[in-house]
């Protein structure tokens, strides 16, 4: 069966709701709440492990060697390291992310009494008052605070309203979504990639097909500490493709257009077979696409070896612009991502020895050795 159309108006609405629901890592029991919602309104059970990591599955005509398909609904954020004598919060961040784009983000502090509004500021945050000095403060997070939207002039202040060390900073998305296509907003990563899995989920329900085996779907919580797919991958899966964000930057081949198949990061390459079958299958069917290597990055997958799971694994991204800072991407390429995940999904099974855990020689993979033949020029 060939790629399916996606309803990129579903992905975009999807997108929107989930980028409305703050989850930055270890506070995510809400966005898997709404997933698991929609994926139950598209037909299809849900199980949850015992801290939110999500589990669907589309069965197959067969239940072996079963396949994953993995994105992430925790983002970026930060956390109350220290309530500061003149009442604001030190922070430290949840991920890797540069206090450079922490300046001027709109917070919400999840306290014991509730939530509260702020603003993360450098330390000398008026012109009025510092002049120049504005301009050449050190950037990090040690140079950041968080000033909160109530009375709190004291640490004092600040245990009466509740807040404490610990509590969960969430980051404004601020999205815009342009009649262009293009979609400038934090948290791309990784809820674009999850709003592109539920609209392939959408166009495999819709049009009833039933995969070759029986095919996961799974969200997890924790990616962005790098736990990812640790805690949610059964046994029986025996290939996993993840979706994630592309970095768009000099040097590097991905693109906000097209769906971008990485090759390698720094956990080192992808397996050789599946990556190249997610190349032939969007030469074959006409996905605009390229390669590249991340050299500072790691997804769902490297968490998967790094718990021991004996698994193919492969990395299909949407190209943003500014990862991790201030993000863009376009529809153009979660619609590619899309539609490679119901060109997957419905592909056939190129290695059926991978049905079992351990098996003889007979059936294993090879990879071409032979000297290529260079065209002649006469």
């Amino acid at each position: 069966m060939p790629r399916l159309a996606i309803d990129t108006d579903y992905l975009a609405a999807r997108l929107g709701d989930l980028l409305a629901i703050p989850s930055p890592t270890g506070y995510t029991d809400q966005v898997v709440r709404r997933v698991s919602d929609e994926i139950q309104a598209l037909g299809l059970g849900v199980e949850l492990t015992r801290r939110g990591a999500i589990r669907a599955v589309l069965k197959g005509r067969e239940p072996h060697p079963a396949r994953a398909v993995i994105a992430h609904v925790d983002t970026l954020g930060a956390q109350v390291k220290y309530l500061k004598p003149n009442g604001r919060l030190e922070l430290v961040s949840i991920g890797h992310w540069s206090a450079r784009f922490a300046e001027g983000a709109r917070t919400t502090i999840f306290s014991e009494k509730g939530a509260y509004r702020g603003t993360i500021l450098p330390l000398k945050a008026s012109g009025h008052t510092y002049n120049e000095e504005v301009d050449s403060a050190p950037i990090g997070w040690p140079h950041v605070e968080l000033r909160v939207d109530a009375l709190a002039r004291t640490a004092d202040d600040l245990r009466r309203l509740g807040i404490s060390v610990g509590d969960i900073v969430a980051i404004d998305p601020q999205p815009e979504f342009l009649a262009n296509g293009f979609i400038a907003s934090r948290h791309l990563d990784d809820k674009a990639g999850v709003a592109a899995m539920l609209a392939a989920m959408k166009a495999l329900t819709d049009a009833g097909t039933v995969p070759a085996v029986d095919t996961l779907f799974l969200f997890s919580i924790s990616e962005e500490v790098g736990v990812g797919a640790s805690s949610v991958l059964s046994q029986d899966v025996a290939s996993m493709v993840a979706i994630d964000n592309g970095t768009v930057a000099p040097g590097q081949a991905s693109d906000e257009f097209g769906v971008t198949v990485a090759v390698a990061d720094q956990t080192g390459p992808f397996d050789f077979h599946l990556t190249r079958k997610l190349i032939r299958l969007c030469r074959d069917e006409d996905i605009r696409h390229q390669t590249d290597v991340f050299r500072y990055y790691r997804s769902d997958s490297a968490s998967a070896l790094e718990a021991g799971a004996d698994v193919r694994t492969a990395l299909i991204t949407f190209g943003v612009d500014a990862s991790h800072g201030w993000e863009r991407t376009h529809m153009h390429a979660l619609r590619s991502v899309a539609e490679l995940v119901t060109a997957y999904v419905t592909s056939p099974i190129d290695i059926p020895r991978d049905a079992e855990p351990v098996a003889g020689p007979e059936g294993f993979t090879t990879q071409p050795t032979a000297e290529a033949e260079a065209p002649v020029r006469l």
